[in-house]
């Protein structure tokens, strides 16, 4: 952010912080009692700290967030740390809230923590979710940033520029290739590694679809291998299958923050880059696969798939986002049709309502055959037979939630007033089987 201005400190105090009191509430807990999230945040780099002392890798950590804490406030740097509790009891949190040396949501603010977790997609603990002073996002992946810097040198930690990450020279096929060269260039970051079965078998699907393209004349676009390979060797051997650029092996700790702030979780992940940089497509694996001759590259999300073929959608797929599905399995096509066109009326609206480079509030499935993941996704829900047609909404951040309602009418209208009705709490809430 830019630095204060000398002539107006108050106004931009309360600008900071008003993103914080709205994560966090009005009040936080400290070894004494409550103190003003205001008071006690204004100015800071905040750490959300989702742990539990029921956690034994919770347990391991902590100690080690602490001392690394304890070293950067030291300093007199501006870093606070929020305990965000998972325990199961407050005598529990009480216990494990004593051994850390900052502060904490208070227990009582159970809705608080859901909702937290379920922003920043927390999916295990420990977790250390970074948040710049103003409340937005630095990383969620906090507990690599500080275990890699644990004595603050690289604090506040604000991630890089793409192309400062990717830096200025790439490996090619026949020597060093500047990335400068690539200016103008629709870019893929293909992460991957050989010691990873499903890579080995999506890279030869890549590669072909990216021969095809380049002998059909598209030389706008490129990719670049972003290496997980544990060693040069298994590197160099795997590079060799591949016709295009990679970024050097000895560039792990670009690696590691190209990663990070991407939000790749696992391999194989392709993610399309325009001209600019900007995200076109987190997760393109799935669009590519389907398009083998790359004729809707660069593959830009689609606000509506059928789930029957991919869990993927809008950017994003079930097991990030909550996912409304559109079941339409007893309906003839032209039924079918009628219930597609009014989804994607109420996705565009979705898309169109969101903030740019947000993560999607809702991603739209219809749902028209039982194959692929469809039956899985049905068993897991425990539906009968006989739900045919209706309305899902699959919320998997959320614990594993999810709500199901048969309308008279598939319709644009019905699937406003049911997402309404999901914003609203009003849905009845029930749980995926195990």
């Amino acid at each position: 952010p830019p630095p204060p201005r000398v002539c107006s400190p108050p106004p931009l105090v309360r600008t900071m912080s008003t993103g914080m009191i709205e994560l966090l509430g009005d009040t936080l807990k400290n070894s004494s009692g409550t103190v003003a999230t205001q008071d006690a945040l204004a100015g800071k780099v905040v750490g959300l700290y989702f742990s539990a002392h029921w956690c034994p890798p919770c347990r391991a950590f902590t100690p080690k967030l602490a001392e690394i804490h304890r070293d950067i406030t030291g300093q007199g740097k501006n870093f606070e740390i929020v305990f965000v509790s998972s325990d199961r009891d407050e005598p529990s949190f009480d216990e494990y809230f004593s051994e850390m040396p900052w502060l904490s949501l208070p227990f009582e603010e159970r809705d608080r923590k859901g909702a937290l977790s379920k922003k920043f997609k927390v999916s295990g603990i420990p977790t250390l979710v970074l948040l710049n002073e103003d409340g937005s996002l630095i990383s969620k992946d906090g507990r690599s940033v500080v275990s890699e810097d644990p004595k603050g040198a690289q604090f506040p930690w604000l991630p890089k520029p793409v192309d400062e990450l990717i830096g200025d020279t790439l490996v090619g096929k026949d020597g060093p290739v500047n990335f400068a060269d690539l200016k103008g260039k629709t870019i893929g970051l293909y992460f991957s590694a050989h010691w990873c079965g499903p890579c080995r078998q999506f890279t030869p699907t890549l590669a072909d679809t990216y021969r095809t393209m380049k002998d059909a004349g598209n030389g706008d676009f490129e990719i670049i291998f972003v290496s997980s390979d544990r060693d040069e060797g298994s590197f160099n051997e795997y590079r060799a299958e591949m016709p295009w650029l990679a970024l050097p092996f000895a560039r792990r700790a670009e690696k590691d923050a190209l990663s990070r702030h991407f939000g790749v979780e696992g391999i194989p992940t392709l993610v399309i880059l325009d001209s600019d940089l900007k995200v076109v497509n987190k997760n393109a694996r799935s669009a590519l696969a389907q398009d083998p001759t790359g004729a809707e590259f660069p593959w830009i999300p689609k606000p509506v798939e059928e789930l029957s073929q991919t869990v993927e959608s809008g950017g994003s797929d079930v097991n990030e986002a909550p996912s409304l599905i559109a079941l339409c399995l007893d309906m003839d096509e032209a039924g079918q049709a009628e219930v597609q066109e009014g989804l994607l009326e109420v996705a565009k609206e979705t898309v169109a309502a969101q903030e740019p480079g947000a993560d999607p509030e809702l991603i739209f499935f219809t749902a028209k055959e039982t194959t692929g993941p469809v039956p899985q996704v049905l068993r897991l829900m425990g539906l009968q037979e006989d739900f045919q047609r209706g309305l899902l909404l699959l919320d998997i951040p959320d614990n594993g939630g999810f709500y199901a309602e048969q309308p008279d009418k598939l319709d644009a209208t019905a699937i406003r007033k049911f997402i309404a009705s999901y914003k609203e709490g009003k849905l009845d809430r029930r749980q995926l089987s195990r």
